[in-house]
Protein backbone atom coordinates (compact mmCIF):
# COMPACT_ATOMS: atom_id res chain seq x y z
CA UNK A 1 0.00 0.00 0.00
CA UNK A 2 1.09 3.60 -0.59
CA UNK A 3 1.01 6.47 1.92
CA UNK A 4 -1.12 9.06 1.72
CA UNK A 5 0.71 11.67 -0.24
CA UNK A 6 3.13 8.92 -2.79
CA UNK A 7 1.72 8.96 -6.33
CA UNK A 8 -0.51 6.05 -7.59
CA UNK A 9 1.32 3.37 -9.01
CA UNK A 10 2.56 2.89 -12.56
CA UNK A 11 0.13 0.36 -13.86
CA UNK A 12 -2.99 2.53 -12.98
CA UNK A 13 -3.90 5.69 -15.15
CA UNK A 14 -3.98 8.64 -13.77
CA UNK A 15 -7.15 10.46 -12.90
CA UNK A 16 -8.15 13.41 -14.26
CA UNK A 17 -8.08 14.93 -17.86
CA UNK A 18 -5.77 13.59 -20.49
CA UNK A 19 -2.91 16.02 -20.92
CA UNK A 20 -3.64 17.89 -24.02
CA UNK A 21 -1.37 18.13 -26.76
CA UNK A 22 1.65 20.18 -26.94
CA UNK A 23 0.98 22.92 -29.88
CA UNK A 24 3.62 23.40 -33.07
CA UNK A 25 6.07 25.86 -32.29
CA UNK A 26 4.46 29.43 -33.62
CA UNK A 27 6.29 31.14 -36.48
CA UNK A 28 7.59 34.58 -36.18
CA UNK A 29 5.00 37.17 -37.08
CA UNK A 30 4.49 37.66 -40.45
CA UNK A 31 5.70 34.03 -41.39
CA UNK A 32 2.87 31.99 -43.04
CA UNK A 33 1.42 29.73 -40.23
CA UNK A 34 1.17 25.89 -41.44
CA UNK A 35 -2.23 24.45 -42.21
CA UNK A 36 -3.26 21.17 -40.06
CA UNK A 37 -4.17 18.15 -41.23
CA UNK A 38 -7.55 16.70 -41.18
CA UNK A 39 -6.05 14.02 -38.39
CA UNK A 40 -5.11 17.18 -36.09
CA UNK A 41 -7.99 19.15 -36.62
CA UNK A 42 -10.24 16.12 -35.65
CA UNK A 43 -8.18 15.19 -32.69
CA UNK A 44 -8.13 18.49 -31.72
CA UNK A 45 -10.01 19.26 -28.32
CA UNK A 46 -11.39 22.79 -29.95
CA UNK A 47 -13.42 20.87 -33.03
CA UNK A 48 -17.12 20.57 -32.51
CA UNK A 49 -18.08 16.59 -32.73
CA UNK A 50 -20.68 17.38 -35.58
CA UNK A 51 -17.53 18.69 -37.85
CA UNK A 52 -15.35 15.85 -37.25
CA UNK A 53 -17.86 13.46 -39.22
CA UNK A 54 -16.45 11.92 -42.58
CA UNK A 55 -19.20 10.70 -45.22
CA UNK A 56 -19.76 7.32 -45.22
CA UNK A 57 -19.21 6.95 -49.09
CA UNK A 58 -16.20 6.80 -51.32
CA UNK A 59 -17.99 8.97 -54.16
CA UNK A 60 -16.23 12.83 -54.48
CA UNK A 61 -19.36 13.38 -56.16
CA UNK A 62 -21.93 12.57 -53.32
CA UNK A 63 -22.62 15.54 -51.00
CA UNK A 64 -22.60 14.89 -47.25
CA UNK A 65 -25.41 14.69 -45.42
CA UNK A 66 -25.51 15.89 -41.49
CA UNK A 67 -28.93 15.56 -40.55
CA UNK A 68 -31.46 13.49 -41.93
CA UNK A 69 -34.67 13.79 -40.80
CA UNK A 70 -36.70 11.23 -40.35
CA UNK A 71 -40.00 10.93 -43.06
CA UNK A 72 -43.36 12.56 -41.97
CA UNK A 73 -45.80 9.70 -40.49
CA UNK A 74 -48.54 9.03 -43.15
CA UNK A 75 -52.16 9.61 -42.02
CA UNK A 76 -54.69 6.55 -41.93
CA UNK A 77 -54.80 5.63 -45.72
CA UNK A 78 -58.22 6.75 -47.27
CA UNK A 79 -60.85 3.88 -48.16
CA UNK A 80 -60.96 3.40 -52.15
CA UNK A 81 -63.60 2.73 -54.18
CA UNK A 82 -65.46 -0.29 -53.41
CA UNK A 83 -65.16 -3.46 -55.78
CA UNK A 84 -68.68 -4.23 -57.70
CA UNK A 85 -70.46 -7.80 -56.36
CA UNK A 86 -68.47 -10.68 -58.14
CA UNK A 87 -70.63 -13.31 -59.72
CA UNK A 88 -70.33 -16.75 -58.58
CA UNK A 89 -67.09 -18.60 -59.69
CA UNK A 90 -69.36 -21.75 -61.35
CA UNK A 91 -70.37 -19.31 -63.95
CA UNK A 92 -67.23 -18.09 -64.82
CA UNK A 93 -65.99 -22.05 -65.22
CA UNK A 94 -68.90 -22.66 -67.34
CA UNK A 95 -68.08 -20.01 -69.88
CA UNK A 96 -64.46 -20.96 -70.40
CA UNK A 97 -66.00 -24.41 -70.75
CA UNK A 98 -68.06 -23.70 -73.00
CA UNK A 99 -65.24 -21.51 -75.18
CA UNK A 100 -63.24 -24.56 -75.29
CA UNK A 101 -66.21 -26.31 -76.76
CA UNK A 102 -65.98 -23.61 -79.13
CA UNK A 103 -62.58 -23.84 -79.98
CA UNK A 104 -62.94 -27.55 -80.71
CA UNK A 105 -65.84 -26.99 -82.98
CA UNK A 106 -63.85 -24.27 -84.42
CA UNK A 107 -61.54 -26.81 -86.13
CA UNK A 108 -64.03 -28.91 -87.61
CA UNK A 109 -66.19 -26.53 -89.29
CA UNK A 110 -62.50 -25.41 -90.28
CA UNK A 111 -61.54 -28.41 -91.82
CA UNK A 112 -65.03 -28.47 -92.92
CA UNK A 113 -64.84 -25.86 -95.44
CA UNK A 114 -60.94 -26.37 -96.32
CA UNK A 115 -61.88 -29.98 -97.79
CA UNK A 116 -65.02 -29.32 -99.38
CA UNK A 117 -65.09 -25.39 -100.45
CA UNK A 118 -61.19 -25.37 -101.02
CA UNK A 119 -59.33 -23.11 -98.88
CA UNK A 120 -59.10 -19.81 -101.75
CA UNK A 121 -63.07 -20.08 -102.01
CA UNK A 122 -63.72 -20.19 -98.13
CA UNK A 123 -61.25 -17.51 -97.72
CA UNK A 124 -62.88 -15.21 -100.65
CA UNK A 125 -66.34 -15.99 -98.71
CA UNK A 126 -64.98 -15.08 -95.30
CA UNK A 127 -63.74 -11.56 -96.15
CA UNK A 128 -67.12 -10.44 -98.63
CA UNK A 129 -69.24 -12.45 -95.18
CA UNK A 130 -67.44 -9.47 -92.47
CA UNK A 131 -69.05 -7.26 -94.43
CA UNK A 132 -72.23 -7.66 -93.83
CA UNK A 133 -71.59 -9.03 -90.09
CA UNK A 134 -69.79 -5.35 -88.86
CA UNK A 135 -73.05 -4.13 -90.38
CA UNK A 136 -74.92 -5.52 -88.05
CA UNK A 137 -72.93 -5.55 -85.14
CA UNK A 138 -72.50 -1.92 -85.17
CA UNK A 139 -76.32 -1.44 -85.04
CA UNK A 140 -76.84 -3.93 -82.64
CA UNK A 141 -74.41 -1.97 -80.34
CA UNK A 142 -76.01 1.12 -81.05
CA UNK A 143 -79.17 -0.68 -78.99
CA UNK A 144 -76.89 -1.97 -76.51
CA UNK A 145 -75.31 1.54 -76.03
CA UNK A 146 -77.97 2.31 -72.96
CA UNK A 147 -76.78 -0.53 -70.57
CA UNK A 148 -73.85 -1.95 -72.61
CA UNK A 149 -73.30 -5.61 -72.01
CA UNK A 150 -70.09 -6.71 -70.80
CA UNK A 151 -67.75 -8.03 -73.95
CA UNK A 152 -66.88 -11.31 -72.70
CA UNK A 153 -70.60 -11.98 -73.36
CA UNK A 154 -70.91 -10.34 -75.99
CA UNK A 155 -67.91 -12.21 -78.03
CA UNK A 156 -69.47 -15.61 -76.33
CA UNK A 157 -72.67 -14.59 -78.40
CA UNK A 158 -71.22 -13.90 -81.37
CA UNK A 159 -68.73 -16.91 -81.06
CA UNK A 160 -71.88 -19.22 -80.79
CA UNK A 161 -74.29 -18.24 -83.35
CA UNK A 162 -70.89 -18.39 -85.95
CA UNK A 163 -69.17 -21.65 -84.72
CA UNK A 164 -71.54 -23.65 -82.37
CA UNK A 165 -75.02 -23.12 -84.26
CA UNK A 166 -73.61 -23.45 -87.98
CA UNK A 167 -71.74 -26.51 -86.62
CA UNK A 168 -74.41 -28.31 -84.51
CA UNK A 169 -76.96 -27.86 -87.72
CA UNK A 170 -74.68 -29.31 -90.37
CA UNK A 171 -74.06 -32.21 -87.94
CA UNK A 172 -77.70 -32.75 -87.56
CA UNK A 173 -78.57 -32.28 -91.28
CA UNK A 174 -75.83 -35.07 -91.86
CA UNK A 175 -77.40 -37.49 -89.33
CA UNK A 176 -80.95 -36.80 -90.98
CA UNK A 177 -79.58 -37.20 -94.43
CA UNK A 178 -78.00 -40.67 -93.35
CA UNK A 179 -80.66 -42.02 -91.42
CA UNK A 180 -83.89 -40.75 -94.57
CA UNK A 181 -81.12 -40.27 -97.43
CA UNK A 182 -81.99 -37.29 -99.43
CA UNK A 183 -85.07 -35.00 -99.00
CA UNK A 184 -86.77 -32.26 -101.28
CA UNK A 185 -84.93 -28.94 -100.97
CA UNK A 186 -88.09 -27.21 -100.40
CA UNK A 187 -88.81 -29.49 -97.30
CA UNK A 188 -85.09 -28.98 -96.10
CA UNK A 189 -85.23 -25.30 -96.56
CA UNK A 190 -88.56 -24.55 -95.31
CA UNK A 191 -89.29 -27.17 -92.71
CA UNK A 192 -85.38 -28.52 -91.43
CA UNK A 193 -83.51 -25.44 -91.65
CA UNK A 194 -85.58 -22.74 -89.56
CA UNK A 195 -86.65 -25.42 -87.04
CA UNK A 196 -83.07 -26.61 -86.71
CA UNK A 197 -81.39 -23.36 -86.78
CA UNK A 198 -83.26 -21.46 -84.48
CA UNK A 199 -83.09 -24.24 -82.24
CA UNK A 200 -79.27 -24.05 -81.96
CA UNK A 201 -79.22 -20.39 -82.16
CA UNK A 202 -81.61 -20.27 -79.27
CA UNK A 203 -79.78 -22.53 -77.44
CA UNK A 204 -76.70 -19.94 -77.07
CA UNK A 205 -79.26 -17.37 -75.54
CA UNK A 206 -80.76 -19.88 -72.73
CA UNK A 207 -76.75 -20.33 -72.03
CA UNK A 208 -75.97 -16.90 -71.40
CA UNK A 209 -79.16 -16.23 -69.49
CA UNK A 210 -77.48 -19.68 -67.02
CA UNK A 211 -74.15 -18.87 -67.07
CA UNK A 212 -75.08 -15.00 -66.52
CA UNK A 213 -78.13 -14.60 -65.37
CA UNK A 214 -77.60 -11.06 -64.15
CA UNK A 215 -76.07 -9.59 -67.46
CA UNK A 216 -80.25 -10.36 -69.12
CA UNK A 217 -82.35 -8.02 -67.04
CA UNK A 218 -85.16 -6.91 -70.09
CA UNK A 219 -86.40 -7.49 -73.25
CA UNK A 220 -83.67 -5.12 -74.83
CA UNK A 221 -80.67 -7.36 -73.43
CA UNK A 222 -82.32 -10.33 -74.63
CA UNK A 223 -82.69 -8.78 -78.30
CA UNK A 224 -79.50 -8.00 -77.96
CA UNK A 225 -78.03 -11.10 -77.60
CA UNK A 226 -80.20 -12.75 -79.85
CA UNK A 227 -79.14 -10.40 -82.72
CA UNK A 228 -75.33 -11.49 -81.73
CA UNK A 229 -76.24 -14.89 -82.12
CA UNK A 230 -78.20 -14.53 -85.20
CA UNK A 231 -75.10 -11.92 -86.85
CA UNK A 232 -72.52 -14.66 -86.00
CA UNK A 233 -74.85 -17.45 -87.89
CA UNK A 234 -75.25 -15.29 -90.56
CA UNK A 235 -71.40 -14.93 -90.66
CA UNK A 236 -70.37 -18.44 -91.44
CA UNK A 237 -73.21 -18.89 -93.46
CA UNK A 238 -72.48 -16.76 -95.55
CA UNK A 239 -69.53 -17.80 -96.24
CA UNK A 240 -70.70 -21.01 -97.47
CA UNK A 241 -72.86 -19.56 -99.55
CA UNK A 242 -70.76 -17.36 -101.21
CA UNK A 243 -67.60 -19.83 -101.83
CA UNK A 244 -70.24 -21.97 -103.25
CA UNK A 245 -71.83 -19.12 -105.68
CA UNK A 246 -68.08 -18.67 -106.78
CA UNK A 247 -66.71 -21.93 -107.50
CA UNK A 248 -70.50 -22.95 -109.24
CA UNK A 249 -71.25 -19.60 -111.23
CA UNK A 250 -68.35 -17.73 -110.89
CA UNK A 251 -68.25 -13.60 -110.01
CA UNK A 252 -71.54 -13.12 -111.90
CA UNK A 253 -73.55 -15.88 -109.19
CA UNK A 254 -70.91 -14.45 -106.43
CA UNK A 255 -71.78 -10.57 -107.19
CA UNK A 256 -75.89 -11.36 -107.22
CA UNK A 257 -75.85 -13.43 -103.59
CA UNK A 258 -73.71 -10.84 -102.47
CA UNK A 259 -76.24 -8.54 -103.38
CA UNK A 260 -79.05 -10.36 -101.83
CA UNK A 261 -77.72 -12.01 -98.71
CA UNK A 262 -75.03 -9.01 -97.50
CA UNK A 263 -77.31 -5.87 -98.74
CA UNK A 264 -80.98 -6.53 -98.56
CA UNK A 265 -80.88 -8.74 -95.82
CA UNK A 266 -78.34 -8.69 -93.81
CA UNK A 267 -80.37 -8.43 -90.28
CA UNK A 268 -82.64 -11.24 -91.12
CA UNK A 269 -80.62 -14.07 -89.09
CA UNK A 270 -80.37 -11.08 -86.62
CA UNK A 271 -83.91 -10.58 -86.90
CA UNK A 272 -85.23 -14.23 -86.55
CA UNK A 273 -83.45 -14.97 -83.73
CA UNK A 274 -84.15 -11.70 -81.89
CA UNK A 275 -87.75 -12.88 -81.15
CA UNK A 276 -86.20 -15.85 -78.61
CA UNK A 277 -84.02 -13.37 -77.12
CA UNK A 278 -87.13 -11.03 -76.42
CA UNK A 279 -89.44 -13.87 -74.96
CA UNK A 280 -85.87 -14.92 -72.73
CA UNK A 281 -85.37 -11.11 -71.81
CA UNK A 282 -89.38 -10.65 -70.75
CA UNK A 283 -88.54 -13.97 -68.58
CA UNK A 284 -86.17 -12.34 -67.02
CA UNK A 285 -87.85 -9.32 -66.12
CA UNK A 286 -90.61 -11.77 -64.54
CA UNK A 287 -88.14 -12.90 -61.88
CA UNK A 288 -88.16 -16.78 -63.48
CA UNK A 289 -85.52 -19.96 -63.34
CA UNK A 290 -83.78 -21.41 -65.43
CA UNK A 291 -86.24 -23.89 -66.32
CA UNK A 292 -88.96 -22.01 -66.26
CA UNK A 293 -87.29 -19.77 -69.11
CA UNK A 294 -87.62 -22.69 -71.65
CA UNK A 295 -91.34 -21.95 -71.77
CA UNK A 296 -91.02 -18.56 -72.61
CA UNK A 297 -88.09 -19.18 -74.98
CA UNK A 298 -90.19 -21.62 -76.65
CA UNK A 299 -92.94 -19.39 -77.98
CA UNK A 300 -89.74 -17.13 -79.16
CA UNK A 301 -88.57 -19.89 -81.11
CA UNK A 302 -91.89 -20.44 -82.28
CA UNK A 303 -91.78 -17.06 -83.53
CA UNK A 304 -88.64 -17.16 -84.81
CA UNK A 305 -88.95 -20.67 -86.75
CA UNK A 306 -92.26 -18.85 -88.66
CA UNK A 307 -90.27 -15.62 -89.80
CA UNK A 308 -87.04 -17.71 -90.92
CA UNK A 309 -89.35 -20.29 -92.82
CA UNK A 310 -91.65 -17.50 -94.65
CA UNK A 311 -88.30 -15.52 -95.91
CA UNK A 312 -86.49 -19.36 -97.38
CA UNK A 313 -90.23 -19.56 -98.67
CA UNK A 314 -89.97 -16.24 -99.90
CA UNK A 315 -86.19 -17.37 -101.64
CA UNK A 316 -88.09 -20.88 -102.70
CA UNK A 317 -91.40 -19.96 -103.86
CA UNK A 318 -92.56 -17.07 -106.22
CA UNK A 319 -90.94 -13.96 -106.94
CA UNK A 320 -88.02 -13.48 -104.30
CA UNK A 321 -88.13 -9.47 -104.77
CA UNK A 322 -91.88 -9.02 -104.54
CA UNK A 323 -92.09 -10.55 -101.21
CA UNK A 324 -89.07 -8.94 -100.26
CA UNK A 325 -91.18 -5.51 -100.61
CA UNK A 326 -94.22 -7.05 -99.39
CA UNK A 327 -93.12 -8.89 -96.24
CA UNK A 328 -89.95 -8.72 -95.40
CA UNK A 329 -89.34 -4.88 -95.11
CA UNK A 330 -92.33 -4.35 -93.30
CA UNK A 331 -91.29 -6.85 -90.63
CA UNK A 332 -87.91 -5.27 -90.64
CA UNK A 333 -89.54 -1.66 -90.12
CA UNK A 334 -91.82 -3.69 -87.69
CA UNK A 335 -88.80 -4.43 -86.14
CA UNK A 336 -87.24 -1.27 -85.82
CA UNK A 337 -90.42 0.08 -83.84
CA UNK A 338 -90.29 -2.59 -81.76
CA UNK A 339 -86.91 -1.93 -80.39
CA UNK A 340 -87.35 1.78 -80.78
CA UNK A 341 -89.92 0.91 -77.68
CA UNK A 342 -88.30 -1.13 -75.81
CA UNK A 343 -85.66 1.13 -75.79
CA UNK A 344 -88.18 4.06 -74.26
CA UNK A 345 -89.16 1.24 -71.68
CA UNK A 346 -85.93 0.81 -70.66
CA UNK A 347 -84.81 4.99 -70.35
CA UNK A 348 -88.77 5.18 -68.19
CA UNK A 349 -87.46 2.37 -66.10
CA UNK A 350 -83.85 4.50 -65.24
CA UNK A 351 -85.29 7.59 -64.76
CA UNK A 352 -88.52 6.39 -62.00
CA UNK A 353 -85.07 3.97 -60.31
CA UNK A 354 -82.88 6.90 -60.08
CA UNK A 355 -86.11 8.76 -58.80
CA UNK A 356 -86.53 6.97 -56.08
CA UNK A 357 -82.28 7.90 -55.22
CA UNK A 358 -83.05 11.25 -55.82
CA UNK A 359 -85.99 11.60 -53.20
CA UNK A 360 -83.16 10.15 -51.00
CA UNK A 361 -80.76 13.15 -51.85
CA UNK A 362 -78.30 11.11 -53.76
CA UNK A 363 -79.02 12.87 -57.01
CA UNK A 364 -80.56 16.24 -57.91
CA UNK A 365 -83.60 15.96 -60.18
CA UNK A 366 -81.42 17.44 -63.05
CA UNK A 367 -79.24 15.04 -62.96
CA UNK A 368 -81.75 12.24 -62.87
CA UNK A 369 -83.16 14.53 -66.36
CA UNK A 370 -79.37 14.22 -67.23
CA UNK A 371 -78.56 10.25 -66.79
CA UNK A 372 -82.21 8.88 -67.93
CA UNK A 373 -82.61 10.81 -71.37
CA UNK A 374 -80.47 10.09 -74.71
CA UNK A 375 -80.58 14.19 -74.85
CA UNK A 376 -79.58 15.05 -71.60
CA UNK A 377 -76.39 12.56 -71.49
CA UNK A 378 -75.81 14.40 -75.19
CA UNK A 379 -76.15 17.76 -72.90
CA UNK A 380 -73.56 16.18 -69.55
CA UNK A 381 -71.19 14.84 -72.33
CA UNK A 382 -71.03 18.19 -74.11
CA UNK A 383 -70.38 20.02 -71.12
CA UNK A 384 -67.92 17.82 -69.82
CA UNK A 385 -65.69 18.21 -72.67
CA UNK A 386 -66.09 22.08 -71.55
CA UNK A 387 -64.56 21.14 -68.46
CA UNK A 388 -60.07 21.58 -67.75
CA UNK A 389 -58.61 18.31 -69.26
CA UNK A 390 -61.83 17.44 -71.02
CA UNK A 391 -63.36 15.09 -68.55
CA UNK A 392 -65.90 13.22 -71.35
CA UNK A 393 -64.06 9.97 -70.23
CA UNK A 394 -65.63 10.58 -66.41
CA UNK A 395 -69.10 12.02 -67.40
CA UNK A 396 -69.28 8.13 -69.68
CA UNK A 397 -68.68 6.17 -66.41
CA UNK A 398 -71.41 8.55 -64.40
CA UNK A 399 -73.72 7.41 -66.85
CA UNK A 400 -72.56 4.13 -66.67
CA UNK A 401 -72.82 3.74 -63.02
CA UNK A 402 -76.16 5.40 -62.77
CA UNK A 403 -77.54 3.52 -65.05
CA UNK A 404 -76.06 0.74 -63.34
CA UNK A 405 -77.20 1.51 -60.07
CA UNK A 406 -81.09 1.94 -61.77
CA UNK A 407 -81.28 -1.99 -63.07
CA UNK A 408 -79.50 -3.29 -59.43
CA UNK A 409 -82.43 -1.44 -57.42
CA UNK A 410 -85.06 -2.94 -59.87
CA UNK A 411 -83.66 -6.45 -59.21
CA UNK A 412 -83.64 -5.37 -55.61
CA UNK A 413 -87.32 -4.57 -55.85
CA UNK A 414 -88.12 -8.15 -57.68
CA UNK A 415 -85.95 -9.82 -55.20
CA UNK A 416 -84.39 -11.71 -57.92
CA UNK A 417 -80.38 -10.54 -57.08
CA UNK A 418 -79.18 -12.07 -53.95
CA UNK A 419 -76.16 -9.33 -54.65
CA UNK A 420 -78.09 -6.30 -55.58
CA UNK A 421 -77.69 -4.69 -51.56
CA UNK A 422 -74.15 -5.09 -51.77
CA UNK A 423 -73.68 -3.74 -55.35
CA UNK A 424 -75.73 -0.59 -54.71
CA UNK A 425 -73.23 0.63 -52.10
CA UNK A 426 -70.55 0.21 -54.00
CA UNK A 427 -71.91 1.78 -56.91
CA UNK A 428 -73.54 4.56 -54.93
CA UNK A 429 -69.87 5.54 -53.56
CA UNK A 430 -68.78 5.06 -57.20
CA UNK A 431 -71.03 7.86 -58.24
CA UNK A 432 -70.28 10.04 -55.80
CA UNK A 433 -66.48 9.55 -56.67
CA UNK A 434 -66.94 10.23 -60.13
CA UNK A 435 -69.06 13.36 -59.63
CA UNK A 436 -66.50 15.05 -57.18
CA UNK A 437 -64.18 14.11 -60.47
CA UNK A 438 -65.80 16.04 -62.35
CA UNK A 439 -66.23 19.73 -60.31
CA UNK A 440 -62.98 19.14 -59.12
CA UNK A 441 -61.35 22.34 -59.97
Amino acid sequence: MSSAGSPPPMHQPPSGPAPRQPLPPQPPYGAPRPQYSAQQYAASAYAPAAFTRQPGYPSVLAQPVYHAPSAPVAPAPAPGLPALAVPHRRGRVALYVGFGFLGFLLLALIGYFVVFLGPGASAIGFILAFIPLVIVFLVVRMIDRWEPEPKLLVFFAVAWGAIAAVGLSLLLDLVVTLVLGERPEALTAVVQAPLAEEFFKGVGIWLVYVVARRSIDGPVDGVVYGALVGAGFAFTENIQYFAISLIEGGEAQLTMTFVVRAILSPFAHAMFTALTGLAIGLAARRQVGAGSVLGYAAIGWIGAVLLHALWNGSATFGDFFLLYFLLQVPLFIGCILGVIALRREEARLTKARLGDYAAAGWFTPEEVNMLATGPGRKTGLAWAAQLRGDRRALMREFIKDATTLAIVRQRAITGRDPLAAHEEQALLARTRATRAALLAY
